[in-house]
């Protein structure tokens, strides 16, 4: 199973991916971990990457889709995987579907959890608290829900338009959104 997880900053995409990875045998990979991973490692892509967040540059689309692609064709994803994080825009949704005609594989479902904003924002404070994150500012909160409203909510569209896309909700109980998931993939493979 090839999957997607989709929806915004807060709905709770790895706590689930985490679950559903577990559930299927398959690996949860986050773009996050893809990148810590490289820069870590100091592979040739990690280094690339190195050299644009040292100068304070976002990393371009163009090399992370390379770090997506290298990652999908490790012997672990060979049999399926949760794809979390990517893709975020209707570039990285191209790169993807060529990606997969390269590695000769489709995409089973394209996940997307909702939730309301005030739901997101109460949850990511929370988060901020237990985990001290300095990245989960009010304001940063805000921006990223802004961000993935402009550019990665649009792309829900593109995949329902494909007949792949599962949207449900991301909120409850962390059990009754992975048992939500599950009869949703599973009336999709019946």
């Amino acid at each position: 199973m090839r999957l997607l997880i989709m929806g915004p900053q807060g709905v709770g995409k790895g706590t689930q991916a985490a679950i559903l990875s577990q559930r299927y045998g398959i690996p949860h990979i986050s773009t996050g971990d893809i990148f810590r991973y490289n820069l870590k490692n100091k592979t040739p892509l990690g280094i690339e990457a190195q050299a644009y967040i040292d100068k304070g540059e976002l990393v371009p689309d163009s090399l992370t889709n390379e770090i997506v692609k290298d990652r999908l064709a490790m012997d672990d994803a060979k049999n399926g995987w949760i794809l979390d994080g990517y893709p975020r825009n209707a570039s990285q949704v191209e790169a993807l579907d060529e990606i997969l005609s390269q590695l000769d594989i489709k995409l089973d479902c394209a996940v997307a959890l909702d939730a309301e904003r005030d739901v997101l924002l109460e949850r990511m404070k929370k988060r901020a608290e237990e985990e001290g994150r300095s990245d989960d500012t009010p304001e940063a909160i805000a921006k990223r829900l802004d961000v993935y409203e402009k550019e990665t909510a649009p792309l829900l569209e593109k995949y329902e338009q494909r007949g792949q896309l599962a949207r449900l909700d991301g909120t409850g109980e962390v059990e009754a959104v992975t048992e939500s998931i599950v009869k949703a993939l599973d009336e999709r493979n019946n």
